[in-house]
């Protein structure tokens, strides 16, 4: 295989991190059956990937001829997202999370953005474009979200076997992961802003 393929489809699955997914669908996780948490899973994966393999053909010139808008701009307000996802994790623990979500009829919709389809994967999705030829591309996303989506399924299959065995050991690790998800998603906010001032700067510079 190309090693840019490799590259491409490893950058992708490394930046969706299905480990960290996992603390923003944590309330899910919990309260949806297997079979609704995977159709709903496999949805937001359908819908991202629509998004990637077309952001992987428009390449960023979708971003400053079609909108006219500076991809500077994207990066900081998906910060700023995370910035507020943040804080109101700090402060209402998982159902901060839920609330943002809004109607439960959208869920697919509602996991795909913000917590798929972000600055980072928009911005891998972009390369894979450039880097390999538009089809490749495209299966090299396709094979990203489909590791994705079954990581997190099989991460469901695992928590609710062990719940069944120690329901008591499932609490620890909520308990846990809440607490440690609110510092990693408000500093992963601020470094995306950082990325943003930093990209800015460059731009000016240029």
């Amino acid at each position: 295989m190309e090693p840019k393929f490799i590259e491409s489809i490893t950058l992708l699955f490394v930046l969706l991190n299905p480990f960290l997914m996992s603390i923003y669908l944590l309330d899910l996780i919990q309260e949806l059956s297997f079979k609704h948490f995977a159709r709903v899973l496999v949805r937001a994966g359908l819908i991202s990937f629509t998004v990637f393999a077309f952001l992987a053909w428009a390449g960023d010139e979708l971003f400053t001829n079609l909108l006219g808008v500076r991809y500077a701009a994207f990066v900081l307000f998906g910060g700023i997202i995370f910035l507020i996802i943040g804080l109101r994790f700090i402060f209402q623990g998982s159902e901060a999370i839920r609330s943002l979500r809004g109607d439960a009829k959208h869920l697919s919709g509602s996991i795909a953005l913000p917590f798929m389809i972000g600055p980072g994967t928009v911005n891998a999705s972009i390369l894979a474009g450039a880097n390999l030829p538009i089809f490749t591309a495209i299966l090299s996303i396709f094979i990203s979200m489909i590791l994705v989506v079954l990581s997190l399924i099989i991460l469901k299959w695992t928590l609710d076997y062990i719940n069944n065995k120690n329901s008591l050991l499932i609490e620890r690790y909520i308990d846990i992961v809440g607490r440690l998800s609110s510092l990693l998603i408000g500093t992963i906010a601020i470094d995306m802003c950082m990325q943003a001032i930093e990209l800015w700067i460059s731009k000016i510079k240029i």
